[in-house]
């Protein structure tokens, strides 16, 4: 209960004229509050009794770094602690009947809006675990050094890496050059573009939320979007119209999912195992 009073004073004292504060269905990691203030309006808001330190912080500036492209709508940031962000209350509605062309074409323009290399100036946050986002001079260094090696590192010290996602991980990286694709300029990323991290506010139109940002290879956001579904091939056609993929990228699809799949696998572990050593198959 003496935490439960200091959030609300905390929000208090950020919002002012705090009238009502209730759980609502969030995220897996942290808890979901839709805070009414006196003066009517709504606000929402994420918290964690013990969140690592500037994960709200990292995340309210990988909103402002998204808004900026003027690509697709992101939630205003209201108020930010260690404890808590605070974010306008944006109504879900129905999708409009030209969402998913909006999205895709929108996902292709924030893509384009770039980035100015591959990473970011200052680590982050993917769910509550570290990203490391140190530049590297090319993307097969940065998506091997910075975004694979951490995630096996760390399953492999929780004991959760299989002898087998061990010895395929060792392959896929001594082969990485060659496997990513064609070189293209770093693109704005999401960094965390499954199905619960797009909403359609109450006009119909998509609205991204909970970014984990860098400068990458945009077939990450596409590969991650296909990972755990939620969104029409109508979304992917319209985003290739704006935008065509180059040759070999259905292919990559399985390479590109497997950064989630060790990040799920850290966060959740059980099946993801699986599912880690099913991509790595693929790609192999």
């Amino acid at each position: 209960m003496g935490s439960e009073r200091a959030l609300e004073a905390a929000l208090e004292a950020a919002l002012g004229g705090l009238a009502e504060a209730r759980p609502i269905a969030g995220g897996d990691i942290n808890r979901a509050l839709c805070v009414r203030l006196r003066d009517g309006r709504r606000v929402f808001v994420k918290t964690h009794p013990s969140p690592p330190p500037a994960m709200y912080a990292r995340e309210a500036e990988g909103l402002a770094w998204l808004g900026e492209a003027g690509a697709l709508r992101v939630p205003a940031v209201i108020a930010v602690s260690e404890r808590f962000l605070a974010l306008e209350w944006i109504e879900p509605g129905a999708p409009a009947r030209d969402h998913d062309e909006r999205l895709g074409r929108g996902l292709a323009a924030l893509h384009r809006a770039g980035a100015p290399g591959f990473g970011l100036a200052h680590d982050n946050f993917i769910g509550s675990l570290p990203q490391d986002n140190r530049a590297e001079p090319s993307w097969a260094a940065f998506y091997a050094r910075r975004r694979l090696e951490p995630q096996l590192r760390r399953a492999v010290d929780a004991g959760r890496a299989s002898a087998a996602m061990r010895r395929g991980m060792q392959d896929l990286l001594s082969r990485i050059d060659a496997l990513v694709g064609p070189t293209e300029p770093p693109a704005r990323l999401h960094g965390d573009l499954w199905g619960g991290n797009a909403h359609v506010a109450e006009d119909g139109a998509p609205v991204l939320i909970d970014p984990a940002v860098y400068g990458g290879h945009r077939e990450i956001d596409l590969a991650m979007m296909r990972l755990f579904g939620g969104f029409s091939e109508r979304v992917f056609d319209a985003y290739a119209e704006a935008w065509p993929l180059a040759d070999g990228a259905r292919e990559r699809v399985p390479l590109y999912q497997l950064y989630p799949l060790l990040v799920h696998v850290n966060l959740f572990g059980g099946g993801y195992v699986g599912s880690a050593e099913r991509a790595l198959r693929a790609i192999l």
